[in-house]
């Protein structure tokens, strides 16, 4: 994407450099970043693909998440080649997947995403969900990485309330750090208990497809009265209403995957985007908040 106004650049680099959420050991992590689900697997989008990613740093969407499962590693080297020159401006996130998950074989897996990176350290490294592997031994392990200044901190992905209490209960269980799940206006099951819970622990939470990419809701939601009476209101996309939706806390961060850079750009200035008590009534109203436990959404 190209001739876009330096000034506009400007104020929607430091509108996202200024949101930020807190995090238990006292750091802080970019609100709205940028998920690279299927990102690298088409070689053909390669290099829209990085532009994507590197419009985002430059927006201030300066948080980047990848995991070893995306591409079976593809998704990883993609990023450490749109990161190579602007590393230090990265809170980079990756993830291992629970088998790999014990304590000797942690190590290895960080290793092999940081060759892949190009970086000798995450921000952020989580469990992608909770396997068979012993808790205690991934604990043990990310700590081990932590020592070594491999990650600057870990914490976990796809756990519901009753294995964060689990997580909470081991020790050095609460250098947990985040929790990323599935969240977005048609998917707000976690608003029952566990969002509630990790509050409590001053835990934030990570949303993930917060655009209901992959989603059975998405279209209902773009399309939705509501949304496009709320879009036309602040003249924006019905998009970028459903990402404001999701960073209206400040404990709640958000990853929208863009590969291209023209989308890219609409998610960075969703951030500029004030819903009022109004618009959040309308879309309470038709997208309800849960009233009852439910499973945990997965994609």
């Amino acid at each position: 994407m190209t001739n876009i106004d330096e000034q506009i650049i400007e104020s929607l680099r430091k509108e996202n450099a200024n949101r930020m959420v807190a995090l238990p050991d006292g750091s802080i992590m970019p609100q709205v970043g940028q998920g690279t689900w299927y990102l690298g697997e088409d070689p053909a989008k390669r290099q829209e693909e990085i532009e994507a990613l590197r419009l985002g740093v430059q927006l201030g969407m300066t948080l980047i998440d990848t995991a070893e499962m995306y591409g079976d590693g593809k998704s990883e080297r993609l990023v450490g080649e749109a990161i190579k020159g602007i590393r230090d401006q990265v809170y980079l996130v990756s993830k291992v997947y629970p088998h790999r998950a014990s304590r000797n074989e942690i190590l290895a897996a960080c290793a092999e995403s940081l060759r892949r990176l190009d970086t000798d350290h995450l921000d952020l490294y989580l469990l992608h969900w909770r396997g068979n592997v012993p808790l205690s031994q991934t604990i043990a392990g990310m700590e081990q990485l932590k020592a070594e200044g491999k990650i600057g901190r870990w914490g976990v992905s796809n756990f519901d309330i009753h294995d964060m209490q689990d997580l909470l209960g081991m020790e050095h269980g609460n250098q947990c750090q985040v929790n990323q799940v599935l969240y977005h206006l048609g998917s707000r099951g976690i608003e029952y208990d566990l969002l509630k819970w990790q509050r409590e622990h001053n835990i934030p939470i990570m949303a993930y497809s917060p655009l209901a990419q992959g989603g059975r809701l998405r279209g209902q939601l773009l399309e939705s009265e509501e949304v496009q009476k709320i879009a036309k209101k602040h003249d924006v996309e019905a998009i970028q209403i459903i990402l404001a939706w999701c960073i209206i806390h400040p404990d709640v961060a958000a990853i929208p995957r863009s590969s291209n850079p023209e989308h890219t750009y609409l998610n960075a200035q969703a951030s500029k985007i004030r819903l009022d008590d109004d618009d959040l009534k309308r879309l309470d109203a038709r997208f309800p908040a849960p009233t009852f436990k439910t499973a945990l959404d997965i994609l």
